[in-house]
């Protein structure tokens, strides 16, 4: 018995299959659009730690010799130079990396593609099944 007009059960599971395959692809381009945005600021991020550490490596091991030798031309005590000029750079190191975690904190998580990913079993378990005629 064959019903004119009506998809066969082959016609409806290519389609199934295609709509699937769509939506997919539709969710993997959201992600990657969402991604991309919280992949640039964690870079800067992880950038401005990686630019902390070396110029912090850069200035303990050449200016705070320079540093701590020009403030015993003032008259002050070796040990105590060194100790002003070690918690100067403790300083700017602390102010680099307030700035590195404030951009880090701009990461984000695919909020969009979360939340229709999340609806994608519920669109199937609430599609009407078409009945079968004997």
């Amino acid at each position: 018995m064959s019903h004119e007009g009506e998809p066969t059960i082959g016609r409806l599971v290519a389609d199934a299959s295609r709509d699937i395959s769509a939506l997919v692809q539709s969710e993997i381009a959201l992600a990657k659009s969402e991604l991309t945005v919280s992949v640039k600021a964690g870079g800067i991020g992880a950038a401005l730690f990686a630019i902390a550490g070396f110029f912090g490596l850069l200035i303990i091991i050449m200016l705070s010799f320079a540093a701590a030798y020009f403030l015993t031309m003032t008259g002050l005590h070796p040990a105590w130079a060194f100790l002003i000029v070690a918690g100067a750079y403790v300083l700017l190191a602390g102010l680099l990396v307030f700035v590195g975690i404030k951009k880090l904190k701009k990461i984000r998580t695919p909020v969009k593609t979360i939340s229709t990913a999340k609806k994608i079993p519920s669109a199937f378990k609430s599609s009407p099944k078409p009945a079968l005629k004997s």
